[in-house]
């Protein structure tokens, strides 16, 4: 099963070769995809030095970071996809072995895992722990959803049920992943691990403004895909938060 690892950043020069090294370093080899929307930090350059490694570049203006990982999809050619942002990398080096030996032997359509929010500068230090749980159908009603950048998919369900929906400002992935799992019901597999160390300070939760936009964004996703998830859903997902700061 071939991988294709797709990574958004546009101003990361800080943190993106620690993303780059941890593909490197994965006992299983991967399409590594790099989009960077036109960064004027010294990002480029950074892909430039690991240039030999990285299967496929795009340095362009984009329309955010959802553009951007659906020009990545379309060019990708592995069977499964990953996203791995530019401020990310893999909890250990055997994450991509052990999301292959899924596909292979659970046959499902998608797989997910464990993530950890780290301190941005001592990423040693856990601020949260997003541990994931089993999903079932009707479980995103109760305000559950994997964590989106341990969430890896076959190719061919985004070539059926589509992209990310760029009409969505900062929610576009609990969309996506809410029409893939809920809406049409695709197979998924919990790994009971954590798979990706995240920095905290994602546009989402940056300030009390962004944190209503995507309140509401997550209640329009419901919409836009006809299922019936109301303002009780939206709170049952903001306060399933609360729970990961305490996790260890």
């Amino acid at each position: 099963m071939d991988l294709s690892i797709i990574t958004a950043v546009r101003n990361g020069a800080r943190t993106l070769r620690e993303c780059i090294e941890s593909v490197q370093k994965q006992t299983v080899p991967a399409e590594h995809i790099i989009i960077d929307g036109a960064s004027t930090d010294g990002t480029f350059d950074i892909i430039a030095r690991y240039r030999q490694s990285i299967a496929k570049v795009i340095s362009e203006p984009d329309k955010g970071i959802y553009d951007a990982l659906n020009k990545g999809i379309r060019i990708a050619s592995g069977g499964v996809i990953g996203l791995l942002h530019g401020d990310d990398f893999y909890a250990h080096d055997r994450v991509l072995e052990t999301v292959v030996d899924v596909f292979e032997k659970q046959n499902v359509d998608s797989c997910y895992g464990d993530l950890l929010y780290v301190n941005k500068n001592d990423t040693d230090k856990v601020i949260r722990y997003w541990k994931a749980s089993e999903y079932h159908s009707g479980k995103f009603k109760y305000g559950w959803m994997p964590p989106h950048p341990t969430f890896f998919v076959k190719r061919e369900i985004y070539e059926k049920y589509g992209y990310f929906n760029t009409d969505f400002r900062i929610a576009a992935d609990y969309e996506l992943m809410l029409r893939f799992l809920e809406k049409h019901g695709i197979s998924t597999y919990y790994i009971p691990e954590v798979l990706i160390k995240m920095r905290l300070g994602g546009a989402s939760n940056k300030s009390l403004k962004n944190i209503w936009i995507k309140s509401s964004e997550d209640y329009r996703a419901w919409k836009v895909n006809n299922l019936k998830g109301g303002l009780l859903t939206i709170f049952l997902k903001n306060s399933s938060k609360i729970p990961q700061f305490f996790v260890r």
